[in-house]
């Protein structure tokens, strides 16, 4: 595929290979021959194999666990394309890594997002496009342009297809989350809760109230991030304590870590869809209430705009 700034090629790391294939696919283009691999002492090298001399490079890399190694490979992926001469290099991060870590908690703590925001521009990137960033101002993080793309219009389908609307309530798992649970709710023109919590220690959450009529509802929780599923789990069971008939998830990024998919095979949660954006691990694909989607048509849409600088918030709308 060619592109406004020349040929375009896309460039995978280690860590979401099947996305990278599958995003290939949508494009028609095949990923550029690349070795990334590690020495004896662990320390990552990378080769790319192909001239990508002024041409339009997209690196596709999530930085989930392991979250240190996957964002090494991404810096020294953009370095090496820099130092070939590459016209423009786009970081493509389904799932940004370090995004929880975006303001100061407490007093001499960091704000890590910042700092990784830092790397990758520093790095050589030119710009970088991701999916739902667990906050949005991020985006200000990055002193280069930056698309927050959104998972809505994968999960809003999915609903559709899935759910009688008339019955539906949308249900964010905590106050933050409201914005994002109430954007989805109008897309499919339902009715909003939210379960207000009280987070105790990191990890741990415990249910205060539901705030909103679930009775008989078929209630959906919308989140960006599911990661030890304890919200989730103790948000189902107080919405169903509260009368729901059934409680389904649409979380975008299934980190799951620890025992988490035990935690949500153990629960009263109906099903958890997540998306691709991290790469599904054994455990969540043979997991009987866990469903993956697909993102890659969504991405290699916003990819093939911005290689032919066409709008991609179009793609909300």
């Amino acid at each position: 595929m060619s592109a406004e700034n020349g040929p375009m090629k896309l460039v995978a790391g280690n860590s979401n290979r099947a996305l990278a294939e599958a995003i290939a696919a949508y494009l028609a283009t095949p990923l550029t021959k690349a070795v990334v691999r590690r020495f004896a002492d662990m320390e990552i090298f990378v080769e790319i194999q192909e001239n990508v001399r002024g041409q339009d490079v997209f690196v596709v890399q999530s930085t989930a666990f392991p979250a240190n190694d996957r964002l090494m490979e991404l810096l020294i992926i953009i370095d090496a394309l820099r130092r070939a001469s590459s016209k423009r290099i786009t970081a493509v991060l389904p799932y940004f890594g370090y995004a929880r870590q975006d303001r100061k908690p407490g007093p001499r703590t960091p704000i890590s997002a910042k700092l990784v925001a830092n790397l990758i521009t520093h790095a050589g990137a030119d710009r970088v496009m991701t999916l739902d960033l667990h906050a949005g101002q991020i985006q200000g993080f990055f002193d280069i342009p930056t698309d927050n793309l959104y998972s809505a219009p994968v999960m809003v389908r999915d609903i559709k297809e899935r759910f009688d609307l008339s019955n539906v309530m949308v249900v964010s798992p905590d106050v933050g989350g409201v914005v994002r649970a109430r954007a989805l709710a109008k897309r499919i023109d339902a009715q909003l809760a939210i379960v207000d919590k009280r987070r105790e220690r990191p990890g741990e959450s415990e249910v205060m109230n539901v705030i909103g009529n679930v009775e008989g509802r078929s209630c959906i929780l919308v989140d960006d991030i599911v990661d030890s599923g304890g919200t989730l789990v103790n948000a189902a069971e107080a919405l169903l304590a509260r009368g729901a008939k059934e409680v389904h998830a649409y979380i975008t990024h299934g980190v799951l870590s620890g025992g988490a998919v035990a935690r949500i095979t153990a629960s009263k949660l109906k099903e958890l869809v997540i998306t691709d954006s991290i790469q599904p691990t054994e455990a969540v694909r043979v997991a009987r209430n866990i469903r993956v989607l697909s993102i890659a048509t969504l991405i290699g849409e916003a990819i093939a705009r911005t290689a032919h600088e066409e709008s991609v918030s179009s793609l909300f709308d």
